[in-house]
């Protein structure tokens, strides 16, 4: 049987340890990462936190060599927030959903899930989880895939016939409920694992690559969705991959790099706006980068519009002044915000010259092609 996609976290007995090896090669010593847990839970009372992680560390063995996925992660999400887990593959972030989920123990450390050891199948209730790749029975239908997970989520039979109509509306599915699954194109199987995610109203949302191999046009209904979701008060944790998703989407977001939260912040903190701008003329009007280009000033494009870069506000007013002069109509200038892409590139690629200076050996291949 194919395997289970997007089910609620409902009762049961705790799971085993789990999850994918990652290539951690020195492992910090322990508390070396808390030094930002201050600036991890400003703003965020982490007893009322939907979500709070203190000091966790993961290791796994592989052979004689223990290999530490995450290393001291503090973390805390308020209710009612969308937040964004980011991180290349091998980063660590599937490994810290999982212990989120109860499905792997920490090595070391505190998790709390809504004030609760997510351990423990009572603190699961409650809390969707729509993993990556996930698959249904292909002769499934919709509406059929939506009561199975439903059941397995033990909602009750009546209440089922009602929800099952208004999660399909919402996801866009409502007049497909009765066709089978293994018709349904990527973006809608990816749709119906969300709405089976909703379907006992979690008070928690974690969603693992919800948006990966979506089309634009279905990346736009997710996140519709999502934002739907957000109204009704339920808590999102999303862990991607898809920065421009992230942006448009959450609250909050932190960078997990080899294991360790290296950046975190609200999304409009750390896209802070850069000294470029863009100069928008009048219509039919148009000026020479040639023209334009002078100390203090760099024409970075001029596609419709202009793009500078500046040094200074000064450096601004002299280029205000040049297309003056030239009778020029201004439209617009505006400032330009950095890209989250760009702020999670300078990131890492921050932190990987750092990790060369401080050890230039060769870097442990990934064992198990963790993210």
């Amino acid at each position: 049987m194919p395997a289970l996609p997007a089910t609620p976290i409902a009762s049961g007995d705790s799971p085993a340890q789990g999850g994918r090896g990652s290539r951690y090669p020195r492992a910090a010593p322990a508390g070396e990462n808390n030094a930002g847990a201050a600036n991890v839970y400003a703003g965020v009372d982490t007893d009322a936190a939907a979500i709070a992680v203190r000091g966790v560390s993961k290791e796994f063995r592989h052979g004689r060599r223990r290999l530490r996925a995450l290393d001291g992660v503090n973390l805390a999400v308020g209710r009612g927030e969308v937040f964004g887990l980011l991180g290349a593959n091998g980063a660590g972030k599937t490994t810290l959903v999982k212990v989120l989920l109860g499905l792997a123990r920490p090595t070391s450390g505190e998790v709390r899930v809504r004030g609760r050891d997510p351990r423990r199948a009572a603190a699961r209730r409650r809390i969707g989880y729509l993993p990556e790749g996930h698959r249904f029975p292909g002769y499934l239908t919709g509406k059929a895939s939506l009561r199975l997970f439903g059941r397995l989520a033990g909602v009750a039979e009546g209440t089922l016939d009602q929800r099952i109509p208004e999660l399909l509306e919402l996801v866009g599915l409502a007049g497909r409920g009765g066709d089978r699954v293994g018709r349904y194109s990527k973006g809608m199987t990816q749709r119906l694992g969300l709405a089976c995610a909703l379907v006992d109203e979690p008070d928690i949302l974690f969603l693992d690559e919800p948006t990966d191999g979506v089309d634009p046009v279905g990346r736009r209904q997710i996140r519709d969705i999502l934002l739907a979701t957000r109204r009704h008060g339920t808590t999102i944790f999303i862990n991607s991959h898809l920065l421009s998703e992230v942006e448009r989407t959450c609250d909050h977001v932190a960078i997990l790099h080899q294991g360790r939260v290296v950046r975190e912040g609200t999304v409009e903190d750390l896209t802070l706006p850069t000294m470029r701008y863009r100069v928008r003329l009048g219509e039919g009007q148009a000026a020479t980068a040639e023209r334009l280009t002078g100390e203090g000033l760099n024409v970075v494009a001029s596609n419709g519009s202009l793009e500078v870069e500046v040094a200074d506000l000064a450096a601004l007013n002299r280029l205000v002044d040049r297309l003056r002069a030239d009778h020029l109509l201004i439209a617009e200038v505006s400032p330009l915000r950095a890209a989250l892409e760009d702020v999670f590139i300078e990131v890492v690629e921050g932190e990987e010259r750092a990790a060369a200076v401080s050890d230039p050996g060769p870097r442990t291949p990934d064992p198990g092609g963790g993210r």
